[in-house]
């Protein structure tokens, strides 16, 4: 996890360095990802960049689904286990809840730039705050009360339930989860494209910003696993606050879900705007006299279009169907993180940085970028493997809208 995150810190202070082309400061803007490759790398890598970059925002949105209705689930459950007992099993589809969220998108995705709003970026603070120090507390208390540390340092046991074949496939798995945690560069030129400067300079700015959220995040990531880990050893859920490990109180997991949800549901637009841009922008070239594409009708913060109004319903639409289809999160997130990891947040930034900075090739620097690329590359494709492994063994007892 710390190596992940130093490489997607350092990676990232390189992609920052591309959002203008020439002087940091005064130089040509790079509004998108797209953009920035466009202009440093050019060629069939621009359409490399965005197949990989929309897919993985595309399985965002659907894993981001299937997370919400996680947890608005677990809210029932928790509720049903107080008033029943644990022994009740508590069952109850997610797919309402998946329906719920969606409606829910398609009401904010009617509103433009939603992912420019101010506030957001401290709602989703507030929210993730409060849902990792709730888990860690738990964490803790449950260690507390076991009074000695569960696990042990090689991992979960082999024996009748997990294989060393699956150990293996599950180990390779989890570096997919964590670099889907670490997943924010394939958006990084959009969100500095927010940001009010120079002076400093835009890359000056998102630097530091991504230095203190590496930093956070990184620091909540080792405490919630490594106590997650030691509250419950070989028996740790997949997640600590719907898997339960904990059922009381069962209030203090509510609020915690319901944080989940919050924040979930902002992000998802947060993910989602640079592609509806992307489509919009391209539907506006295309046809520019269409009344259907650029007739506009403003209803307080809501800009609806036929267009809009149709190309975002479908698409939250179809996300949510597929997540309804595809119910099993972490090994959605396995791969997605997998798949994404090389290229968007090591490969390109690395290629641009030496395109913009002229490093020599066969220099020191220019050696020492190409074996970070390498290694990276190598550890997606076997983070890759172990996604696709879990994939495979999950769709075998799978049966479609079951969740």
């Amino acid at each position: 996890m710390l190596l992940f995150a130093f490489v997607t810190y350092y990676t990232a202070t390189l992609l920052a360095e591309c959002y203008r082309t020439g002087d940091p400061e005064t130089g040509k803007r790079n509004y998108t990802y797209m953009d920035a490759v466009r202009s440093n790398l050019g060629g069939a890598k621009v359409v490399f960049c965005g197949v990989i970059q929309y897919a993985n925002l595309v399985g965002v949105a659907i894993g981001y689904t299937i997370a919400s209705s996680i947890s608005m689930q677990a809210i029932r459950r928790a509720g049903c286990f107080h008033k029943n007992g644990h022994g009740d099993p508590c069952k109850s589809s997610s797919n309402p809840y998946m329906i719920l969220f969606g409606i829910v998108q398609i009401l904010f995705s009617q509103i433009p730039d939603f992912d420019q709003i101010w506030w957001l970026s401290i709602v989703a603070a507030v929210m993730s705050f409060t849902y990792s120090s709730i888990g860690l507390a738990l964490g803790i208390a449950q260690t507390i009360s076991n009074g000695k540390f569960m696990g042990s340092l090689t991992g979960i046991s082999i024996g009748a339930d997990v294989s060393s074949t699956q150990k293996i496939w599950h180990s390779l798995q989890a570096f997919g989860d964590i670099a889907f945690a670490y997943s924010f560069s394939n958006i990084l030129i959009e969100i500095q494209d927010t940001i009010k400067a120079p002076p400093p300079s835009e890359a000056k700015v998102m630097q530091k910003a991504t230095r203190l959220s590496v930093a956070t995040t990184t620091i909540f990531y080792m405490l919630c696993g490594c106590m997650g880990y030691a509250a419950f050893g070989d028996n740790a859920p997949d997640n600590l606050l719907t898997g339960f490990g904990f059922y009381e109180p069962f209030w203090l997991l509510d609020v915690a879900n319901i944080a989940i949800v919050v924040h979930l549901v902002g992000a998802y637009q947060v993910f989602c705007q640079p592609i509806f841009a992307f489509v919009e922008r391209r539907a506006a070239a295309a046809w520019p006299d269409s009344a259907f594409i650029s007739r506009e009708l403003r209803v307080g913060p809501f800009a609806l279009s036929v267009f809009r109004l149709t190309w975002r319903s479908v698409f939250v639409c179809v996300t949510t169907v597929v997540a309804m289809l595809l119910p099993f999160f972490g090994n959605v997130v396995g791969f997605l993180g997998a798949v994404s990891f090389w290229p968007l947040t090591v490969y390109f930034p690395v290629e641009m940085y030496i395109k913009q900075r002229r490093v020599p090739r066969g220099s020191t620097k220019w050696i020492c970028l190409q074996t970070l690329s390498v290694s990276c590359l190598i550890v997606s494709i076997a983070a890759a493997a172990g996604s696709i492994a879990d994939v495979i063994d999950a769709l075998k007892v799978y049966r479609p809208f079951s969740s």
